[in-house]
């Protein structure tokens, strides 16, 4: 049976994810105590109806959730596992098989404890987590309680990594998964070697990749830069992260992302290779090629709601660079009886006008083009 009622709720860390967990669960009726370092932030977040601010009266949490920096979550967890014996301990930090081999370094045997206190069998009230979600705000206050709904919640159980033993007691996962499903979180659960491996890839190395590309901007002229668009933005989006956060992020997980950084590092060469004589022979289908393998990958890319990926059709309505366009286009869209699948906005370069990209199933398109023209838009199919 789960703990997840049994007590309150400690979440220390009131950081972005810290403090939207204990919205999300205040909402839920649960008992949520806060504690963090930063008294501000401690402040904040209970000022916005996160929780209570833990004390010496407090009643001993059944559940504690560690939402500390990467490089600092395995000392809190054994903090957390020593302090609270009867509490179920989880940690929500974005690298896993690190955490948890600090963890089994600070442990001694199943009887005798390490130094620190801290014994193989307290894991068994540990499981580390790793909620997909976030925003480009940091901090209690830009915490939101609906943060987490319909995202994945990675749940990966405590595990002896030479016997591949399961440490994580099965009423602890269960904990897990119950506070995942609270906050409305889709639930995955892997290995934390696995999980390790996965963000590297869909998670790191966009970051990397998009801090590449953005460095390149650092003295590129104003003139070049006037005429940016979408696509500029779409791939430099991310680099406007917390350097400190990444440092601790890419130094945990430097193993798996480096395999793939030196894949990628062939493929930079290869490119480079081609287009030293691109009118050499094969060079044409080379690059042809190159292109055809980013489109084979975008199409592995989950669609809407975690579906299969599907192609949809846009639709571009030109409207002017004034309050309620938008939400004139939607209203429109919405007499058609058409479905948006998926919305985005670009701006023209040197006018006052915006361009809305409504994407709808192929099979609607030319409807709703022709009864939005109908209704007096300008419309662009593409």
């Amino acid at each position: 049976m789960s703990v997840l009622s049994n007590g309150p709720v400690l979440i220390r860390g009131t950081g972005l994810l810290g403090a939207s967990i204990g919205l999300g669960l205040r909402a839920a009726g649960h008992h949520v105590l806060l504690s963090d370092p930063s008294g501000t932030a401690e402040a904040i977040a209970q000022d916005i109806g996160a929780g209570t601010r833990l004390t010496e009266d407090s009643p001993h949490p059944g559940v504690v959730v560690v939402a500390a920096p990467p490089e600092a979550t395995a000392t809190e967890v054994a903090a957390a596992l020593i302090t609270y014996p009867r509490a179920v301990v989880l940690d929500i930090a974005s690298v896993k098989a690190q955490i948890l081999q600090q963890l089994l370094a600070q442990t001694g045997d199943a009887q005798a404890p390490a130094a620190a206190g801290l014994t193989r069998g307290d894991l068994t009230r540990y499981v580390g987590t790793h909620p997909m979600a976030g925003r480009e705000k940091s901090g209690p206050v830009a915490a939101r309680g609906e943060l987490f709904t319909s995202m994945p919640w990675v749940i990966c159980p405590a595990t002896d990594p030479e016997t591949a033993q399961q440490l994580s007691s099965e009423e602890a996962i269960s904990t897990a998964v119950d506070l995942a499903r609270t906050l409305g979180a889709s639930v995955h659960r892997m290995d934390p070697v696995k999980h390790d491996e996965s963000v590297a890839l869909i998670s790191h190395l966009p970051q990397v990749a998009a801090s590449l590309v953005a460095s390149r901007l650092q003295d590129a002229p104003a003139s070049a830069l006037a005429l940016a668009g979408n696509g500029l933005r779409d791939v430099t989006r991310i680099a406007a992260s917390d350097p400190g956060l990444w440092v601790q992020i890419l130094s945990a997980n430097s193993r798996p992302l480096v395999e793939i950084l030196y894949e990628l590092r062939a493929d930079v060469e290869r490119l480079i290779g081609t287009l030293e004589d691109p009118t050499a022979p094969g060079g044409q289908a080379d690059i042809a090629q190159l292109i055809s393998e980013g489109n084979s990958g975008v199409a592995r890319v989950p669609g809407k709601h975690g579906a299969p990926p599907q192609s949809f059709a846009v639709v571009t309505v030109i409207v002017d660079d004034r309050p309620g366009q938008i939400a004139a286009v939607l209203n429109d869209v919405e007499k058609a009886g058409v479905n948006v699948e998926d919305l985005r906005m670009e701006h023209s370069a040197g006018h006052q006008v915006g361009m809305v990209e409504v994407s709808v199933l192929p099979g609607r398109r030319d409807e709703l083009a022709q009864a939005l023209t109908d209704m007096g838009w300008k419309v662009v199919l593409s």
